[in-house]
């Protein structure tokens, strides 16, 4: 693991039962998935069942299970941004990035995500990627955004 390993995570929450959500957070935010192996250590080391962590890391939408770009691209798709062109923003990014929503280009680079809502409704259309939000966007601005995440 790249960053900070499971037991020095663990350590840091006391290899404590009840900072397990914590714990899972912490490696989502190195890894950007949860990697089986790190969710069996995860269970071991916390002494819960194997089947509480995975339940709970397939529960929450926040987790992913599968591996997932460097760069994380939220389409909002919330009310706000729907009547605003997210869908036609979505397609953009789509036919730019050259995969379908739920999906990771080849290189690992981005993962394209449709989301609910990011309560940003004042600047629809809106697009998080990792940390960063994307306002008004038009399906221009949608492709040149792209560009500043190497």
């Amino acid at each position: 693991m790249a960053g900070a390993t499971v037991d020095t995570i663990l350590a840091r929450h006391g290899y404590e039962e009840h900072a397990l959500i914590a714990v899972l957070q912490e490696i989502q935010r190195e890894r950007n998935w949860l990697p089986p192996e790190d969710l069996a250590t995860v269970a071991r080391m916390l002494r819960v069942p194997a089947s509480r962590v995975y339940g709970i890391a397939s529960f929450y939408k926040a987790f992913s299970l599968v591996p997932r770009g460097r760069h994380v691209v939220q389409v909002c798709t919330g009310t706000a941004c729907h009547v605003r062109g997210a869908p036609q923003i979505l397609d953009r990014l789509g036919r730019d990035l050259e995969i379908q929503p739920g999906h990771t280009t080849n290189d690992m680079r981005f993962t394209l995500e449709k989301v609910r809502c990011l309560g940003c409704c004042s600047i629809a259309p809106v697009v998080r990627v990792g940390e960063h939000i994307h306002g008004r966007l038009t399906q221009v601005r949608a492709g040149s955004m792209l560009k500043k995440y190497p």
